[in-house]
């Protein structure tokens, strides 16, 4: 009857009496007389003498089996035979391992089926979190939130599960002017006082070892190292969201990944479900816009804006507090990848933006922003006619000026990518005294998911002692075990408060971190605010502060993407949703699905209802609002050498590119040495055709000299390179030619006038030198020099209207 241990002899003779026994302990001691049996007919491994020699590796011997009639005695319990609706009915048959039946024992289809949690509690609303008010803070007790977002966080091991791809950098934050009445935040507590960071972009849907220029949004993440701590500042190259409670979020990304059922598309967004999913959420219309625009493929990291996305809320020293918008501006410009030109580079070289931060790094050419706020009171956010708590939602320039506060410099790579860029953890619950949290229901989250997320990617809950992640400043609690702990703890207290640790480490009182005490009432709701209801007018808004050449490139985006949807009725539902953006746009992107525009997607609030924009158009929603500032830093130049050019002017041309910041590179067939007509030193060829091509290049340098190679092949002949001046014309880069190229030109196609007989821009002429001792026109040099700090001559792309 104990598990502790057992009689010496046991008395299972027919005289014991069972009487008095239940029906429990008659079938215990039928095991227990059983297993004695068993021990006893195996007094010792008969087989252990044939283990050894070398006819055992030839002929092994089986396995010495004993039989027993009674199943109780090998059973792990005697109440196996309890059946209910959980356990079963016990033992289905004796020596059958039932997990090796088919996988239809654990196939599981929801057709029909209400929603539930893992618990099987069935779930009354599944959009939106637990808050206190309408507009109040999300509630830890949302268990259904918490569950959610806790098993996404888990789904992956080890990379994240969003944000794989990245690359990462260290640097510096400098400010230019004290924000103290604004702010106690360390960083901008001094003019020119430096904070040192770590800076980790990202693509969001692709594993890690998708290719850099998918279309997606990036992630631009900045971990400032203050003496008050760690402060996290987690966004992206986008200032909203596709969702305006984290209760989707496990939801929307999903839906983005690779189809379950057969893996696939890896890193795009061009399928079924992701469609599905957004045309059956109108609020998704606005960032729908903004990813099918060119700001889903940036030419570089370093080309790219940052957004802190929610509304954050700034504190002063005296308690005082304001709301706030992150902005990151790039001085080098926001420039972006062309669509045929990002998938030629994802086979040509999958890591073009890592590639192109490291380069630019090590160069010496050290990427810069500029980070801007918008500030505004809780007054004026009341007076916007959308609700500043809406993810989805921008705050328009013309409404909150951008204050500019501090440059963000990246000066060093990192010397491990593993231990640096891979290990970082960022968590928008890391914030310091100074910076404070909205009710925004996407943040509040964000807020738990973050540091969830972390546990099982970096091990435990010591990942903040992973060195990337330690902050600058002392840490001293009470923490001390923990998978991978690294500190040994001096002292026996582990508590507070105490007396044998001399009270320490003691709370800080006012000189730690604060929360704002924003008033809270309300009822304990699943609900979002009425203001969040509009979903549109931002998309409007957007659509309308695009240049021409950006609003063509979105409808093929829209066009290319909804192209490769197999469900009809899903493209159906996207284009009733642009209908409700824009009738132009809707039309177009129809027109080349071949489909009728169908009649616009219900509005969820009148038309005299809350505009959500509070403007016409804002100019600085287009890339091409921020050209930057005209420097060629890590612009690369490709100038075609083969047999027989003019070298002395290639190297005039490469000295002045060099001098303007650009990387400009000899390239040819093969590589190897070229010599000089007349007397000169002979050229290097650094790179070849075939690993560099045109796609890799911001402009192309085409030389003087014989219009054949070394073979006696004439220029044009060559395939290769008729594909390479084809596409750098096509995509609408600068183009120098030093001398005549004409056959050349007239091979790849390119017309020396646009259509309505403009002159073609980017493209320039330089007659050689009469005597080969004189320089090359400068002047020309110069004009191409300025044409490549323009990025693109899109004027172009009138040769497809």
């Amino acid at each position: 009857m104990s598990t502790l241990s057992g009689p010496a002899r046991l008395d299972t003779s027919p005289e014991a009496d069972s009487s008095l026994q239940t029906e429990s302990q008659a079938r215990l001691l039928r095991r227990a007389a059983g297993v004695q049996a068993l021990a006893k007919a195996m007094p010792a491994n008969r087989l252990k003498a044939a283990e050894h020699g070398r006819a055992q590796a030839f002929e092994p011997a089986a396995g010495e089996q004993l039989a027993t009639a009674d199943e109780v005695v090998t059973a792990s319990t005697i109440t196996e035979t309890y059946a209910s609706h959980k356990v079963g009915d016990g033992l289905q048959e004796t020596g059958y391992n039932a997990c090796n039946e088919s996988l239809d024992r654990v196939r599981a289809d929801a057709t029909g089926q209400a929603l539930s949690t893992n618990q099987g509690v069935r779930i009354a609303d599944n959009q939106n979190s637990l808050k206190a008010g309408l507009r109040g803070p999300s509630l830890l007790e949302d268990f259904i939130l918490r569950e959610k977002l806790t098993h996404f966080d888990h789904e992956r091991i080890p990379e994240r599960v969003v944000h794989a791809r990245g690359s990462g950098a260290h640097g510096y934050f400098e400010c230019y002017d004290p924000l103290l009445a604004l702010t106690q935040a360390a960083p901008f507590a001094a003019a020119g006082k430096r904070t040192p960071v770590f800076v980790r972009f990202s693509t969001v849907a692709g594993e890690r070892g998708s290719a850099d220029t998918v279309r997606d949004v990036r992630g631009f993440a900045v971990k400032f190292y203050t003496e008050d701590g760690n402060w996290d500042l987690v966004g992206n190259n986008i200032p909203v969201f596709f969702i305006q409670d984290a209760m989707k979020f496990p939801d929307l990304v999903h839906a983005l990944k690779p189809e379950p059922h057969h893996a696939m598309p890896q890193a795009s967004s061009a399928h079924d479900t992701f469609w599905d999913f957004v045309s059956l959420m109108p609020e998704s219309t606005h960032m729908l816009m903004w990813v099918m625009s060119d700001r889903a493929i940036p030419r570089s990291y370093r080309m790219m804006q940052g957004f802190g996305v929610h509304t954050f809320r700034l504190v002063n020293a005296q308690g005082e507090a304001r709301l706030c918008k992150f902005h990151w501006t790039p001085v080098a410009g926001t420039h972006s990848l062309l669509w045929d030109e990002a998938v030629k580079i994802a086979g040509a070289d999958p890591d073009f933006h890592r590639r192109d931060l490291w380069e630019a790094i090590e160069a010496g050419l050290h990427p810069e922003w500029e980070l801007g706020l918008q500030v505004f009171t809780e007054e004026e956010a009341e007076s916007f006619s959308f609700d500043v708590l809406d993810p989805t939602k921008l705050i328009p320039e013309e409404l909150v000026p951008l204050q500019p506060v501090g440059r963000l410099v990246l000066t060093r790579n990192p010397d491990n990518f593993f231990a640096e860029t891979e290990q970082v953890a960022f968590c928008t619950a890391h914030i310091i005294p100074g910076i404070d949290f909205t009710s925004d229901p996407l943040l509040q989250g964000r807020i738990h998911s973050y540091v969830d997320t972390q546990l099982t990617r970096l091990g435990g809950p010591n990942f903040h002692e992973i060195p990337i992640n330690t902050p600058t400043t002392q840490v001293h609690n009470n923490q001390r075990d923990g998978m991978h702990r690294q500190v040994i703890a001096r002292g026996r207290v582990a508590y507070e408060p105490n007396s044998l640790g001399g009270g320490c480490p003691f709370q800080a009182g006012r000189a730690g971190f604060v929360s704002f005490p924003e008033p809270v009432q309300g009822e304990k709701l699943r609900a979002k605010p009425e203001r969040f209801a509009e979903h549109h007018a931002q998309a409007r808004l957007f659509w309308r502060s695009q240049t021409v050449v950006e609003q063509a490139h979105l409808v093929a985006a829209f066009r290319f993407e909804l192209s490769r949807v197999q469900v009809g009725a899903i493209r159906s539902r996207v284009l009733a949703q642009l209908a409700c953006v824009d009738a132009r746009l809707a039309a177009a992107v129809a027109a080349g699905l071949g489909m009728p525009v169908p009649t616009p997607a219900p509005l969820l609030l009148p038309a005299d209802g809350p505009a959500g924009a509070d403007t016409a158009a804002s100019a600085g929603l287009s890339l091409m609002a921020r050209p930057g500032d005209g420097k060629l830093a890590g612009r690369r130049v490709a100038l075609l050498s083969h047999e027989g050019m003019d070298i002395a002017g290639m190297r005039s041309v490469h000295a002045a590119l060099l001098a303007a910041g650009a990387v400009p590179r000899f390239i040819g067939r093969r590589l190897g040495a070229l010599e000089a007509r007349l007397d000169g030193e002979a050229l290097q060829v650094e790179v070849t055709l075939e690993a560099a091509p045109s796609v890799l290049w911001d402009a192309l340098v085409l030389p003087d000299g014989h219009r054949a190679d070394g073979r006696g092949l004439p220029l044009e002949c060559q395939p290769e390179l008729v594909d390479f001046v084809r596409d750098q014309f096509r995509h609408c880069k600068p183009l120098l030619m030093l001398g005549d190229a004409a056959e050349l030109l007239r091979a790849a196609g390119v017309p020396e006038a646009l259509l309505d007989g403009e002159p073609q821009q980017g493209l320039f002429r330089c007659e050689p030198p009469s005597d080969p001792a004189l320089q090359i026109d400068a002047d020309s040099v110069a004009s191409f020099i300025n044409s490549l700090a323009r990025h693109r001559h899109f004027e172009r792309e009138k040769l497809g209207d």
